[in-house]
């Protein structure tokens, strides 16, 4: 038995706002047009934060929207990590078939024989290459531990359709009969400073797993993580966060207990609450929110696994909108690097050549490693003052003896690293200082890139600092923002700290146009293609001029529309390209400038829209969208006030 089709109005139809389906295109369209489909209804919304590190879905029902269910818990945590997520990690058997994803994957890979185990294809971490790569394509590949070649695409594809299965058990579980697909708005969260090839993969990899299509795109929402974030803070109580510099005590406690003392007794709360997935958002404003008055404006540190993403919005009353103040910024800073720090580290100790043969040889037992090292880099603060055991791997001492000829208790002892010493339970032992060092590097990297957003003049007047993210729950990481802008603005960390972007992503699928205005992260334009050089009056024009659509930095308005007429060179010609640049300045004017690269093209296609009297001159208004998550085009032919064809592409250009 299916579940019945919603009787509910989705909640954007009810704001009588047709900006409100950000993906679909075909609502600017005339209505008479009988090719514009009625607004589809969906049953529940279904968010997932695919991060570098670990992933999670949360869903809501269109019915209850106050109510966010947080997935169910699975099988197989790690001691020292309490999370709702599980490891974004994918195992392939040996003919590359999907096996399983997130602890299940690790543990079944761990277990294998070594010498099976470089058959298999493991991978952790991939989400990173997206931001990294710099020239992406449908065919960029990623490296599996054993060093096997694989297309990103598939994986990324495998992962959400893990994730799809997995919601859809859980929902037809809940409801008692079959959840369709269809039935289902999915979000995404990437971060915002996502290049748009990077988004456009995404949803590229979400069609590929089945979760939309390009016929029905609006399926699909892409959200910006930090703003994700944003719009759950704004609905956040007194008693769902910790303000690490206020004076006055909040939740009971006073500011002399350390950050620490505080997150540990608000974890305590949060591990009593855990029986419960349910999270009742209440439909009020929150109680910090009711002291932002119009105009206000705050910050979002989104620390994760491999970026932080900062975002400034400015609150628009009375409905609480946000407005985006600043573009976003941020870069590779996650707690990522403090994995790289401690590799370093090793390299030091043991070797380079050592370190790299070992994780090809021993691939499962460098897995288990990292697994060591994570649970002991949570247990790292500020005040701490006993030493951390990291446990060696037996292949790890085994190995090193074969590959050296030595002892690695020799090793350590021949290293002039003097803070970390061998333990003779077979461990290595750093004193708090040398992981504190394994920090500094990245959390140096976020302050100062902080210090630079609040010099800038938009900035000036922060309200707030909401810390959110995976990377937030480090103590050092906290004590480091406060120390260095408690003087400036309130810092403020929501509870469930690991859970605010999926929470928020959740929000923003049930009501997207509650972010009202973006800024361009690049100043986009076109030119027209060179076989259409002008000839006036016998003088060939100069068609190198960079068409300006967007300028960098320029706020946008959600549904706000850059309108271009393109007029094909012969009456017969059935395909008009327009090619995309971009710049990271202002002022632009030949596309020849330095700086300036073709990013993307923009494709009417005019087959099946001609009829019988094609006017001799046919203009294609073209109405582009820079307001969204995602840049979005449609096209209409004045003449015959068709809607034509049009394909914007990041990717494959």
């Amino acid at each position: 038995e299916t579940a019945p089709t919603s009787a509910y109005s989705s909640p954007a139809r009810s704001l009588g706002d047709t900006g409100i389906t950000p993906l679909s295109p075909s609502h600017i369209a005339n209505d008479a047009d009988p090719n514009v489909s009625e607004q589809q209804t969906f049953l529940v919304v279904v968010a997932i934060d695919f991060g570098t590190t670990s992933s999670g879905y949360a869903y809501s029902f269109a019915k209850e929207p106050e109510c966010i269910h947080v997935m169910r818990r699975w099988e197989g945590g790690d001691p020292g990590v309490s999370n709702q997520k599980t490891p974004t990690t994918i195992l392939l058997t040996p003919e590359r078939k999907f096996h399983s994803f997130g602890y299940a994957a690790r543990d079944f890979y761990h277990d294998l024989d070594p010498n099976e185990a470089k058959q298999w294809l493991y991978l952790e971490k991939f989400k990173m290459k997206l931001h990294t790569t710099g020239d992406l394509t449908m065919d960029t590949d990623l490296t599996a531990a054993n060093g096997k070649k694989v297309k990103a695409l598939e994986i990324f594809a495998y992962a959400l359709q893990y994730f799809k299965e997995q919601a859809l058990k859980e929902l037809s579980d809940q409801a008692g009969s079959e959840f369709e697909n269809s039935d289902v708005r999915w979000v995404i969260t990437v971060p915002a400073i996502w290049k748009q090839p990077a988004k456009q993969f995404m949803r590229q990899a979400a069609y590929q797993a089945g979760l939309a299509s390009p016929e029905n795109s609006e399926q699909l929402i892409i959200a910006l993580e930090p703003e994700a974030a944003s719009i759950y803070c704004r609905k956040l109580r007194l008693h769902q966060m910790i303000e690490l510099s206020s004076k006055t005590a909040v939740n009971g406690y006073s500011s002399s207990d350390t950050v620490g003392a505080g997150f540990a007794q608000a974890k305590e709360h949060i591990r009593r609450n855990r029986q419960s997935r349910t999270f009742l958002v209440e439909n009020v404003i929150g109680e910090i929110w009711s002291e932002l008055e119009e105009g206000d404006k705050y910050v979002v540190v989104d620390s994760g696994g491999g970026t932080v993403d900062l975002t400034v919005h400015q609150i628009r009353l009375p409905e609480g909108h946000l407005k985006e103040l600043y573009k976003a910024t941020g870069g590779p800073y996650g707690s990522l690097g403090v994995d790289y720090e401690f590799e370093k580290l090793l390299c030091k100790i043991f070797g380079e050549d050592f370190i790299e043969q070992f994780k090809i040889k021993r691939p499962a037992a460098w897995v288990d490693l990292m697994i060591a090292f994570e649970s002991r880099k949570r247990a790292a603060a500020p005040d701490r003052t006993n030493p951390l055991n990291i446990t060696l791997p037996f292949s790890f001492i085994d190995y090193y003896k074969k590959f050296r000829g030595h002892s690695v208790e020799h090793a350590l002892r021949k290293s002039n690293v003097d803070f970390v010493k061998w333990s003779s339970q077979g461990m290595l032992r750093m004193s708090p200082d040398a992981m504190n060092a394994l920090f500094r590097p990245t959390i140096d990297s976020i302050i100062e890139h902080l210090r630079d957003l609040f010099r800038k003049p938009e900035v000036s007047t922060v309200k707030f600092l909401f810390l959110v993210g995976g990377f937030a729950e480090a103590p050092l990481l906290q004590q480091a923002v406060q120390a260095a802008f408690g003087d400036k603005c309130r810092i403020i960390i929501p509870q469930d700290v690991g859970l605010t972007i999926l929470k928020g992503a959740v929000l923003f699928g049930l009501d997207p146009a509650v972010i009202k205005v973006r800024r361009s992260p690049l100043t986009y334009g076109g030119k027209h293609p060179p076989e259409k050089l002008l000839v006036k009056d016998g003088t060939r024009w100069c068609t190198d001029v960079f068409d300006k659509f967007i300028s960098v930095d320029q706020s946008v308005a959600l549904g706000e529309l850059v309108k271009r007429s393109y007029t094909p060179a012969k009456p017969s010609q059935l395909v008009i390209v327009i090619n995309i640049y971009s710049s990271e300045h202002d002022n632009v004017s030949f596309i020849t400038d330095p700086g300036v690269k073709k990013c993307g093209t923009l494709r009417l296609d005019l087959t099946g829209t001609s009829s019988a009297a094609v006017p001799a001159r046919r203009e294609i208004q073209t109405l582009m969208q820079f307001g969204d998550t995602e840049i979005k085009a449609t096209a209409i032919d004045i003449a015959t006030s068709k809607s034509v064809k049009v394909g914007i592409d990041f990717l494959n250009y």
